[in-house]
């Protein structure tokens, strides 16, 4: 008994800091878990995937109340079910060494944990937490997401806690549907330089499933992300090939840091996103902190009234051909493919000098917060039609709007 007890303490002080007790294993009621016969694929995928995970949190839950037995069944029935699963193997291993002699802590039975040792223990702490968290269904994320008619469906990455959330839009409005364990780059986050193995934050869109053949270690497939966007140009960020991409073969899940800086699901739950990835247009918004939506803060939906505003009074004071008013729509620090303020002032006075008639509208507006900056900054796309005497053309723009003393300015501006 006195082995038994010391292993489960040392393994949960060792893989998380919340606390552990039977109503949290109450919590978990894996029969409403299994997959309903009448679920759809990517349904189905996912409730398998929860599936999977709720077992390794209950083995882990059994062992905090000292069923080290019953926790080695349900082990045997996660290894059984994702063969493999190397996390699983690990707890499995433990148990066993259970049995014979005392343990320090999770996955140490040589007593120095190795470095393979330490990314599982992270893995699991990502897990456990997620299962303990409750507001990932009920609430949204505290960010400005406002798809187009034309997005179906929207990702969210939150980098910090391994996961990736699924959203519907139904009307304007988004609904969960599912969420995924992830990994990210080696070497954290805010991406900067061609091979530093860190995974880029900001808003991004997946374009189609790759169709050439592809090296094992992306298993089902690869989803490539527009990293480097105009901001990260902008801002000197180098490197490419950053996708959402699956495991190899004989890999179930890797750590949360372990990739190159690419977003890296299962290869089941890769499958399941494929409807909602292969139209190329799917937003991928890769935050780091995720915070959720309470009644403390400020309300997105408040920030896209502003915003809708002030695109409004920037495509009227542009129809009116004021020139003056239509440029102090701009940051001073705009930028766009190296032209500054000053010299797209200059060229908009060219243009505007003798007051053509012109025919602007705008439509399938999408906005998105950009979470990579201190400051208030969102992404607009939208279709422009533009009709002058001289030019008739339709086209795919974005901008992109900062807040500056409490107003919105555009501080970049070119195609999509």
């Amino acid at each position: 008994m006195l082995v038994k007890k010391a292993f489960t303490y040392a393994l949960l002080a060792a893989i998380t800091l919340v606390p552990w007790n039977a109503t949290a294993v109450n919590r978990f009621s894996l029969s409403n878990l299994l997959p309903k016969p009448d679920l759809n694929l990517a349904d189905a995928t996912a409730a398998a995937t929860s599936l999977a995970e709720s077992l390794l949190v209950k083995s882990l839950l059994e062992i905090s109340e000292g069923n080290t037995k019953q926790a080695l069944d349900t082990i045997d029935q996660l290894i059984q079910s994702v063969p493999n699963f190397k996390l699983a193997y690990l707890v499995r291993g433990d148990l066993l060494m259970a049995q014979g002699k005392y343990l320090q802590s999770f996955g140490s039975a040589g007593n120095n944990p190795t470095e393979a040792i330490r990314d599982l223990q992270d893995e699991a702490r990502a897990r456990i937490e997620r299962h303990l968290a409750k507001q990932v269904k009920e609430k949204q994320p505290n960010l400005l997401l406002a798809p187009n008619d034309q997005q179906k469906h929207l990702i969210v990455v939150d980098t910090s806690k391994s996961r990736l959330y699924l959203y519907r839009n139904e009307s304007g409005q988004l609904k969960y549907v599912a969420d995924y364990y992830i990994t990210v780059g080696k070497n954290g986050v805010i991406k900067q330089s061609e091979g530093d193995k860190r995974t880029p934050i900001g808003v991004y869109f997946a374009r189609p499933k790759l169709n050439q053949p592809l090296p094992d270690l992306y298993g089902e497939g690869a989803y490539p992300l527009n990293y480097p966007n105009e901001w990260d140009k902008e801002h000197n960020r180098k490197g490419s090939g950053i996708w959402l991409h699956g495991t190899p073969s004989n890999t179930y899940s890797r750590p949360p840091r372990a990739s190159d800086g690419c977003v890296v699901l299962t290869n089941q739950d890769l499958k399941s996103l494929e409807p909602f990835l292969q139209s190329g247009k799917t937003p991928v918004v890769i935050v780091n902190d995720l915070e959720w939506l309470d009644n403390t803060s400020d309300s997105p939906e408040t920030q896209k009234k502003e915003l809708t505003a002030a695109i409004d009074q920037w495509l009227g004071d542009w129809k009116a051909q004021d020139t003056e008013r239509y440029l102090s729509h701009y940051s001073k620090d705009f930028s766009s493919d190296g032209i500054n303020f000053r010299k797209w002032a200059e060229h908009k006075q060219r243009v505007q000098a003798g007051k053509p008639d012109v025919e602007i509208s705008l439509s399938d507006i999408s906005m998105f917060s950009y979470p990579d900056t201190e400051k208030k900054l969102v992404v607009v796309d939208f279709v422009q039609d533009f009709k002058s005497p001289s030019l008739k053309n339709r086209m795919q723009k974005r901008q992109y709007w900062i807040q500056e003393n409490n107003s919105w300015k555009i501080i970049y501006e070119g195609a999509a």
